[in-house]
């Protein structure tokens, strides 16, 4: 009998530690030895001229998430894994809806068993939208007991967001039961206050979304998210920061000791508001909030990102179709920019977009690369070091990645059910030749090897990271 299962043969490994060349052993899906030669292994897969890095982490996924309005979300779970095994991502953690007037534990059944047909490994934000004295005392212990270890909350959108005493209480609650808190931050009552004023005014087009939510919006936010965080001593994650003044209100809770961390995503590093300024209903297909800025700004992000205020970059998969009733289009094509969905999809591109701007560019090293896309999701989400790294014990999520292969990106590439790619046309220098989940070939030159039903879920234990500092203005705490 062979000594390993499989051996990834002179490829060039590299983690968020550093970059060697060297071989990989597997047996029982996980990673057995590192070392100098490995040859005594039942199946051999040579990775010279190649990197193998971490499979990626993707912190931040809607995938076949219901809405109060009824409808799914289009990408689902067989879908969306197979677009993320062609961006080399093995593992996801997305969300759990709630609904105003409603409680969790139906949904998180629900939701729990559409993830089970896919063929990521998965792991589970709870969003809070009405926190209620029943959901966050009787029900939120029960999934945290299953496993949940992150609740989400937007300070905007219509009918999820949350007011200061709302978000108080999650923060409470996130406490008392070991959680991470993550954020939307943008100003509910100023989109508002300008997104009717702009309509009154005429302008309703989707470039004026842009518009509705400029900077200042998403800067105030995120000020107060920290502020009302520092002041119950909760950890917060703020999700996809667009702008270098809300990163700024990161880098200052950060350097006051709070724990406090910052996400960003490629649409905030390679689209701008420009592209929502097409003729007719085109635009839409660039709609996300927060808004893309401009190329200035990515500039900013990127300085961000290399002093480790940003230290997670996901996708934010949030897919709508351009045609069709169930996208863009479900309130008409001439609806205004309020009543069109937001979210764009980015699961497959996520990976490839942040390896060519990034490492083929010159803006980071690999290790950076490595720690932005999986090791740093992996640790903070609580999944580290099982996901996120290579080293033994480690589940064998690995990508074979061939550094100088450049690629056109099209919507067929992505492999997704949304009908477009706010990417499409844009050319990378870098792609995953290889996908390998768990000691399995998924993903090989494009071609899906997974079986529906492969994936698994990750549940999340209490960790270390996310514990409060025990520090509170005048050392008040209530219980």
């Amino acid at each position: 009998m062979a000594e390993f299962e499989l051996a990834i043969r002179g490829g060039l490994v590299a983690t968020a530690f550093g970059a060697a060349r060297c071989d990989i052993g597997v047996n029982g899906g996980r990673i057995a030895a590192i070392a100098e030669r490995i040859t005594d292994a039942a199946q051999v897969i040579e990775a010279d001229g190649l990197y193998v890095l971490p499979g990626g982490v993707d912190s931040h996924c809607h995938i076949e998430q219901p809405e109060a309005n009824g409808t799914v979300h289009e990408d689902g779970f067989v879908t969306a894994s197979a677009s993320a095994f062609a961006g080399g991502t093995t593992s996801v953690v997305c969300f759990v809806p709630q609904f105003k007037g409603g409680g969790i534990l139906e949904r998180f059944a629900d939701y729990r068993a559409r993830a089970a047909k896919g063929m990521l490994d998965h792991a589970f934000h709870q969003i809070i939208a009405d926190p209620t004295d029943a959901v966050m005392n009787d029900e939120v212990p029960k999934v945290v007991a299953e496993g949940v270890r992150s609740l989400k909350v937007f300070l905007t959108y219509e009918p999820l967001h949350l007011n200061d005493g709302e978000y108080l209480k999650v923060l409470l609650a996130a406490r008392r039961h070991g959680c991470l808190v993550t954020v939307h931050c943008e100003n509910y009552d100023a989109i508002k206050w300008r997104t009717e004023a702009l309509l009154a005014a005429g302008m309703t087009a989707p470039k004026y979304h842009a518009w509705s939510r400029p900077r200042v919006v998403e800067r105030e936010a995120t000020h107060r998210a920290i502020a009302l965080a520092e002041l119950v001593d909760q950890p917060i994650q703020v999700f996809h920061v667009s702008c270098e003044e809300a990163a700024e209100e990161i880098a200052r809770a950060q350097a006051r000791g709070l724990k406090v961390w910052g996400e960003t995503c490629p649409q905030y590093v390679t689209l701008t508001a420009g592209h929502m300024d097409r003729p007719g209903f085109e635009g839409s297909k660039f709609m996300c909030s927060p808004a893309p800025r401009d190329t200035a700004e990515h500039a900013r992000i990127w300085e961000m990102i290399r002093r480790g205020t940003l230290d997670v970059v996901s996708s934010d998969h949030c897919g709508f179709s351009y045609e069709g009733t169930r996208g863009k289009a479900q309130n008409g094509r001439a609806a205004p920019f309020r009543d069109i969905p937001n979210g764009i999809p980015g699961l497959a591109a996520r990976m490839p977009i942040v390896f060519s701007e990034g490492v083929t560019k010159g803006r980071i090293a690999i290790e950076e690369f490595v720690k932005l896309t999986a090791t740093n999701p992996a640790r903070i989400m609580g999944l580290y070091p099982r996901k996120g790294v290579i080293q033994p014990g480690a589940d064998a999520d690995l990508v074979l990645w061939d550094p100088a292969k450049r690629v056109t990106i099209t919507n067929a590439l992505m492999q997704h059910a949304i009908d477009y790619t706010p990417y499409e046309g844009l050319e990378v220098t870098g792609w995953p030749t290889m996908t390998i989940r768990r000691g399995e070939v998924v993903m090989r030159d494009g071609k899906v090897q997974a079986e529906p039903g492969s994936g698994r879920y990750l549940p999340r234990g209490p960790y270390d990271l996310v514990k409060p500092r025990g520090v509170t203005p005048d050392g008040f705490m209530p219980s």
